[in-house]
């Protein structure tokens, strides 16, 4: 049974994995965290004459350099001087170049957030009247690309490989302190360390472009290095790494002079591991809540320690997690998990989850802020999935609570079954002894009646003659040359004997490890359990991703903020005065030449309007006529004609989405009516437009 598990395990671990980084993938690039919430002129304004300079505003303080501002003109000829500046804490503007001509403008913006990620945007306002413009404003994108990917992957690797190097020391030292000797646990969480370190190297090498150009040439570019290392972002990954070179020393300390101590000497020394690895886990943490979403926004002075305690609980519970299926499944045969440590580490992981509920309650209410936030910002989406997973792996973790109980109820059976077969063996080995010594006895009988014969033929040869005695000499000759052959064979075999005591002995270990291991693994209890904690370590898997991802995501309070903010924005810069609606009579002479065209402009102001246009004859039925045409005038700023082509929609509807008006004022709307090929006419009529 174990043989087919063993496959299963990897092949799930694998898909787990492949599951995480697709999601990784699909994650695309990274949010805006600081979203763009004001901004002079406004999106989409027509100012009479060209502005001094165009200032932002963004929800939180924001970095940039000379080229995190930029504003093209309708060619995509750079018309800004190239040195923002701040103007008031969360607004930047920078200035233009003087006598900029008519036309529409582009205003492009690349920056990064107090919580260290990029954000990166565009929009467009006009001077004088709108025109065509070759810049192109959906292509505005930050964090993306192949740089981004591999972003998100560090990020990931970081994330996982702090569980697993906290969550396993933690496991050895308040649950299994004899598992500092088991060679599995050892590799788990020194690989831990190995993966931190290189993610952390990692990103700090792609910070700079993934923060900038998005181009893998930048990661080489040390300019660019030594930019980021004056960051914040830069200094908690250098922070970072020295963290790591004290876990070095706890490790190293852990599994070698603490393996090495006896019981009572070992407890003396858990109290200073435990203190000095709370401090460096701690600190670890901390390099994350001081540069993410903790480090800004609202309460960030109790955000960060309460962000510091959920990330050590996630690595108690799920790195404890970790470090426990490891020892049940690649742990030695003659050292299985004991009961006591398992139900010790039930106990840690019901305090972790108590903590991450607190700590998390805390972070969703400081994150979104409302109850809608939940199902209108993506942020809130993910938070539901992620509500949802720990939702399953606590479920999961009950089972296994059941299991660890059940297995502690068939300890002293299993002791007793244990004993009977040490005492079996022993009577076995006693029995094998006895027999031997048996043997021994007979033997000696039997060379002592030897002897004694030998010793009456040679008193009869003593009362032979000469050459009696001469024949005798030359026998007792041979004979001494018999025996010390004799004694060099048997030196031999002594050799031989003591090889084959010894392949012997390896074969009777080797055997009864496998024995062990066959009872070990027969236990329907322990089996049970392994399957839990294996079920609940992929559902971790699956977790941290996701928890990945939450982190790159824009906080649903600061998405609600945004969307308020461009809305206040729009009605700001473009009053409404409500749907204008214009009726024209018509005759074009021909047949079926009479009739009204109804014009509906909503909702008559600055920006986008629906157009919609109605047909009827003159008893007030729709009807088709085979063309019409619109266009808008203002004579008095020279604007116009901008035409407009509505789309048929049914008998006698006609309809326009997103007509752009680009200034307030008097507007002239003509509409041509054509009934047949050669009958047509041309309608005008004002409309005010807000």
């Amino acid at each position: 049974m174990t043989q087919t598990i063993a496959p299963r395990v990897r092949t799930l671990v694998l898909l787990l994995l492949a599951a995480a980084c697709a999601l990784l993938a699909g994650a695309g690039p990274a949010s805006a965290h600081a979203a763009l919430t004001g901004s002079d002129p406004r999106q989409g304004a027509v100012v009479d004459k060209a502005p001094a300079q165009v200032s932002l505003t963004f929800s939180e303080s924001v970095s940039m350099d000379d080229d995190s501002l930029r504003v093209l003109d309708p060619k995509g000829r750079r018309v800004d001087d190239g040195r923002p500046s701040g103007t008031g804490g969360t607004t930047y503007s920078v200035k233009l170049h003087a006598g900029l001509p008519d036309g529409t403008y582009t205003v492009t913006y690349q920056v990064v957030s107090a919580d260290s990620h990029p954000v990166a945007g565009a929009y467009t306002f006009s001077v004088g009247a709108p025109s065509e413009t070759s810049v192109s404003v959906s292509a505005q994108a930050a964090g993306g690309g192949f740089v981004g990917g591999l972003y998100g992957v560090g990020r990931y690797v970081s994330y996982a490989a702090f569980v697993v190097l906290v969550g396993g020391a933690a496991f050895v030292l308040a649950c299994w302190p004899r598992g500092s000797g088991v060679r599995a646990v050892q590799r788990l969480v020194v690989s831990g360390w190995l993966a931190l370190t290189a993610a952390t190297l990692l990103l700090l090498l792609l910070r700079g472009s993934y923060t900038g150009s998005g181009k893998l040439a930048d990661v080489f570019d040390l300019s660019l290095l030594g930019e980021v290392l004056q960051t914040k972002s830069g200094a908690a990954l250098v922070s970072r790494l020295l963290l790591l070179a004290a876990a070095a020393l706890f490790i190293a300390v852990l599994f070698g002079a603490y393996d090495k101590r006896e019981d009572e000497e070992r407890r003396d020394l858990t109290f200073g591991l435990a203190v000095g690895g709370s401090v460096v886990a701690a600190g670890l943490a901390a390099t994350w809540a001081m540069s993410e979403h903790a480090s800004v926004g609202l309460q960030a002075g109790l955000a960060m320690p309460v962000d510091v305690v959920h990330l050590i609980a996630v690595a108690t519970w799920l790195g404890g997690l970790t470090a426990l299926l490891v020892a049940l499944y690649r742990g030695p045969a003659q050292t299985p998990v004991p009961t006591v440590a398992v139900r010790r580490f039930s106990r840690v992981a019901f305090g972790s989850v108590v903590a991450l509920v607190a700590t998390g309650t805390y972070q969703s209410w400081r994150q979104l802020g409302s109850w809608t936030a939940f199902t209108d910002t993506r942020y809130g989406q993910l938070l539901l999935v992620k509500i949802g997973l720990v939702a399953v792996l606590v479920g999961i973790a009950y089972f296994s609570r059941r299991w660890t109980a059940q297995l502690a109820e068939t300890v002293p059976a299993v002791a007793g079954q244990r004993q009977k077969e040490r005492v079996a063996a022993s009577g076995g080995r006693r029995n094998d002894e006895a027999n031997a010594a048996g043997k021994t006895t007979a033997a000696g009988k039997a060379g002592a009646a030897g002897k004694a014969g030998a010793a009456g033929k040679a008193i009869a040869a003593g009362k032979a003659g000469a050459a009696g005695k001469a024949t005798a000499a030359g026998e007792a000759k041979a004979a001494g040359k018999t025996k010390a052959a004799g004694k060099a064979s048997g030196t031999g075999k002594g050799s031989g004997g003591s090889q084959r005591a010894a392949q012997l002995a390896r074969q009777r270990a080797a055997v009864d490890a496998a024995r062990q291991k066959r009872q070990r693994d027969a236990d329907p209890h322990r089996f049970g359990l392994r399957r839990s904690v294996l079920a609940e370590a992929g559902v971790a898997v699956v977790l941290l991703a996701v928890t990945t991802v939450l982190t790159q995501t824009e906080p649903g309070r600061t998405e609600e903020d945004a969307k308020a903010a461009g809305a206040t924005s729009a009605t700001s810069a473009a009053p409404a005065t409500g749907a204008v609606t214009l009726d024209m009579p018509f005759d074009t002479g021909g047949q079926n030449g009479k009739g009204v065209v109804r014009v509906e402009l909503d909702p008559a102001r600055v920006g986008a309007n629906d157009l919609h246009l109605y047909v009827e004859r003159p008893d007030g039925t729709a009807f088709d006529i085979p063309e019409v045409k619109v266009a808008l005038t203002q004579k008095a700023k020279d604007i116009g004609p901008l035409p407009v082509a509505p789309d048929h929609i049914t008998t006698g509807h006609w309809s326009a989405d997103g007509v752009q008006i680009p200034m307030a004022g008097d507007w002239e709307v003509a509409v041509t009516v054509r009934t047949s090929d050669i009958d047509q006419v041309t309608l005008t009529k004002n409309a005010q437009i807000g």
